[in-house]
C-alpha cells in the first residue's frame, strides 16, 4: 500500500506535468495518473523508468515536431495532446503485464512483454512523427508501388521504418540494462519486436482500421464525424469501431506476443 501510494503521488506529478506543458488532455492525465499508479506501485522503479523512457521520448518527439506537422493534423483523428483513449492505447497493455508479474513475480516473460508493448507503441510513435516530416511520399505498405500522402494511414517508408526502429530500440536499450545486466539477446527481441510491432500497426491501418473521406476537400483522414473544415466524413473502409486508440493497442499487443513468443521458442525463458 506504501509503494501504491507513493506510485500515486509520483504518477500524478509527472502527468501534472505533462498536462501543463499540453502534452496530455484533463481526462488524458487522469489516464495516465492511473496507469503511473499501477505501474510505479506494482512494478517498481524498474517498471517505472521503462515507462518513463517510453512517455518522455515519445511525448517530447511529438511536442518538437508539433509546428512543421500542423499541415498534416487533417490526416490524423487526434491532435497533439493525448486524451484517455490514447494513453490507454498506448499503455493499457503495459498496466496488463504488471499485473501479471504481480501474479507470477520475477518471471522474465512479464518484462519483455512489458517491454515489447511500449517498444512497439514507442515505435510507431517515432515513426509517424519523423515518417510524416519525410520529403518523398511514402508508399502503402499493402502494395509498396502505390504512393500516398505523408500521413496516411498505411503509409510506410525506409524514412519512417528507421525512425520506427529508433524508437523501438530506445526502449529495449533500458529494458536490457534495466534487467539486473546488459544482455544483448533482450535488447535485440525488444527492438526487432517494437519495429515489427510497428509495422503491424501500419497494416491494421492499410486495411481494416476505419477510414473516411471528405467529400469537401477530397482527402482521406481518421477524423469522424467531422472533418477539419468542418464537413461530414464518410466511412470508406475498415471496421467503424476500430479507431486508432485501438490500432495502437493492437501493435503494443503483436509486439508483445511477438516477443514473449520468440523468447520461448530461443529458450530465454
Amino acid at each position: 500500500m506504501i509503494q501504491l501510494a507513493a506510485g500515486f503521488i509520483l504518477a500524478s506529478l509527472v502527468a501534472w506535468i505533462a498536462y501543463s506543458f499540453h502534452s496530455l488532455s484533463r481526462d488524458g492525465a487522469v489516464a495516465a495518473a492511473l496507469v503511473g499508479t499501477l505501474i510505479f506501485g506494482l512494478g517498481g522503479w524498474q517498471w517505472s523508468l521503462l515507462l518513463l523512457a517510453f512517455f518522455i521520448s515519445s511525448s517530447a518527439l511529438t511536442r518538437l515536431f508539433k509546428e512543421r506537422k500542423r499541415g498534416l493534423n487533417e490526416k490524423f483523428s487526434k491532435g497533439g495532446e493525448r486524451d484517455a483513449g490514447q494513453v490507454l492505447g498506448n499503455g493499457g497493455l503495459a498496466v496488463a503485464f504488471v499485473l501479471l508479474n504481480a501474479v507470477f513475480p520475477n518471471q522474465l516473460w512479464t518484462w519483455v512483454g512489458f517491454a515489447a508493448a511500449l517498444a512497439s507503441v514507442n515505435a510507431d510513435t517515432w515513426a509517424t512523427e519523423l515518417g510524416t516530416l519525410n520529403p518523398h511520399p511514402p508508399r502503402m505498405i499493402t502494395d509498396l508501388r502505390k504512393r500516398v500522402e505523408a500521413g496516411t494511414s498505411g503509409g510506410v517508408s525506409l524514412w519512417g521504418t528507421i525512425a520506427a526502429l529508433f524508437g523501438a530500440s530506445i526502449i529495449g536499450l533500458f529494458a536490457a540494462v534495466l534487467y539486473s545486466k546488459i544482455d544483448g539477446s533482450l535488447f535485440i527481441l525488444v527492438t526487432v519486436s517494437g519495429l515489427l510491432g510497428s509495422l503491424f500497426d501500419s497494416l491494421l491501418g492499410a486495411t481494416i482500421q476505419a477510414m473516411y473521406f471528405c467529400p469537401h476537400d477530397r482527402k482521406e483522414t481518421e477524423k469522424h464525424p467531422l472533418h477539419t473544415c468542418g464537413t461530414e466524413t464518410i466511412q470508406i473502409r475498415g471496421w467503424k469501431w476500430l479507431d486508432n486508440d485501438w490500432v495502437n493497442f493492437a501493435c503494443g499487443a503483436f509486439g508483445s506476443a511477438l516477443a514473449v513468443g520468440l523468447a520461448f521458442l530461443g529458450g530465454l525463458i
